[in-house]
């Protein structure tokens, strides 16, 4: 088994703007990612597996809905807390953090904020355990950056719906207890739902031979007249405005998780300069491999003062929608390069399980362009700051 030797870095002593709590929970979560993950994160990835065990792990160590109250199950933390989580996680394993964004963001956050006072008793408390654990279907195969022009329906058949459609790329979906899922009414209208497994017509196909997340399970879900309970609508909201609320949550955490990803990047790439000999002494002796390295480390530096402007800003509920997607499609973007210069620092070791480049760099590819695409982004700020939408 691997030994994790991970040493955070901090440039800008970014941890004086934060408070004993975060710091106490990123110690925390840092603690339980050496324990539990790094020792088995390779081998996870080679055979494309999830520990079982990191369920039980992850909700005793509060990762899912750390935000959400305490009355229903989780702990009542801030913005910033949910960050610096997403950040440990990820610094393990994005596949890692993407299971309990998707709890976290994209199935106990619109239960919590449009779901009736029986809906969110019935079943945040037993998420936030690890009881049920939950998948997001909005994307379909037809339709990705354009959910608008999704085609699963529901039809009200008196004191049911049926639910027909298909969704694609659904992180947990092969597992999940429950799916918060996204489907146009007969006024075209789009409504939220909570459907649970054992649904007659429910199916969750998983989706093989990723390159990508492989620790993470993704899968389809498929609806043939599937009954849904008219209690399981969401009664507190209509239209785009429910699930592009999920999405900025999670591209909120992403913006934090890559962080924690080109983290662990920087910090074996330093190392082993140090220890590599080449022409008689330290790689890191060279200019090249310096200048690698300090362009990593300066861009983390401002991927850490984004997010924390971010979180400071979340938690003041005043973080616009256009303020997350360039957050998140910075920071993404900045993990992915910083990976690729790291696998360049660790030669053709940086192929191989004893570092944890490859797998980051091949996880990052797929955060680049999830929750939101790299160029989607972009047109985010570009409307935001034209006030010209450029997707029509």
């Amino acid at each position: 088994m691997a030994t994790d030797k991970f040493s955070a870095h901090d440039y800008y002593l970014m941890d004086e703007l934060l408070t004993g709590e975060h710091k106490l929970i990123r110690g925390t979560i840092r603690a339980w990612v050496k324990k539990e993950v790094s020792p088995v994160i390779e081998e996870a990835c080679q055979t494309a597996t999830t520990p079982k065990q990191w369920i039980k792990g992850l909700a005793e160590i509060g990762a899912f809905g750390p935000t959400i109250p305490a009355e229903y199950g989780g702990a009542g933390l801030d913005q910033m807390s949910y960050g610096i989580i997403m950040q440990e996680l990820e610094r393990g394993d994005s596949g890692l953090r993407s299971m309990a964004s998707v709890q976290s963001s994209l199935v106990m956050y619109p239960i919590y904020s449009f779901g009736s006072e029986e809906q969110k008793r019935k079943y945040l408390p037993k998420l936030a355990k690890g009881e049920f654990m939950g998948c997001f279907g909005l994307t379909e195969p037809d339709h990705g950056s354009d959910p608008n022009g999704m085609l699963t329906n529901i039809k009200d058949k008196g004191d049911h719906y049926l639910l027909n459609g298909a969704k694609t790329w659904i992180s947990n979906a092969p597992f999940a207890d429950i799916a918060v899922v996204w489907a146009k009414d007969e006024e075209g209208i789009i409504r939220g739902m909570v459907v649970e497994r054992d649904s007659e017509g429910f199916t969750t196909p998983t989706i093989k031979g990723k390159w990508s997340l492989r620790a993470s399970v993704t899968g389809e879900l498929v609806f043939h007249n599937v009954k849904v309970p008219k209690e399981n609508i969401f009664p507190n909201v209509k239209g785009l405005k429910g699930p592009l609320s999920c999405l900025n949550s999670a591209r909120y955490g992403i913006s934090w998780g890559v962080i924690g990803a080109a983290m662990d990047c920087y910090d074996s790439a330093l190392r082993y300069s140090k220890e590599r000999i080449q022409f008689g002494k330290p790689i890191a002796g060279f200019q090249l491999t310096q200048k690698k390295l300090a362009e990593m480390i300066t861009e983390i530096t401002k991927a850490q003062l984004l997010t924390w402007r971010l979180g400071v800003l979340k938690n003041e509920d005043r973080a616009t929608p256009a303020q997350i997607s360039m957050a998140k499609r910075n920071n993404a973007m900045m993990a992915l390069q910083i990976a690729r210069e790291a696998r360049q620092i660790h030669g053709g070791m940086g192929i191989t399980g004893e570092y944890p480049i490859m797998r980051h760099l091949m996880n990052l590819e797929t955060v680049i362009t999830y929750e939101g695409t790299h160029d989607i982004h972009l047109l985010i700020t570009g409307m935001d700051v034209t006030g010209i939408n450029a997707f029509q």
